[in-house]
């Protein structure tokens, strides 16, 4: 997931300094979704990775 984050924000740099803004928005909107959906899961991760032995 974070690499399609991190994929999306590299094709909104180089739209962007090509000058094709809407897809540079289009882009970098996808790679911020993309990234906070990533960060959610990682917590939900962490959280459920934390649980103790089942007795």
């Amino acid at each position: 997931m974070l690499g399609w984050a991190v994929t999306f924000l590299i094709i909104a740099l180089i739209a962007g300094v090509l000058g094709f803004g809407v897809v540079a928005g289009t882009a970098a909107t996808i790679a911020k979704i993309l990234f906070f959906v990533f960060l959610v899961l990682f917590v939900i991760g962490l959280v459920m990775g934390r649980r103790g032995p089942v007795v």
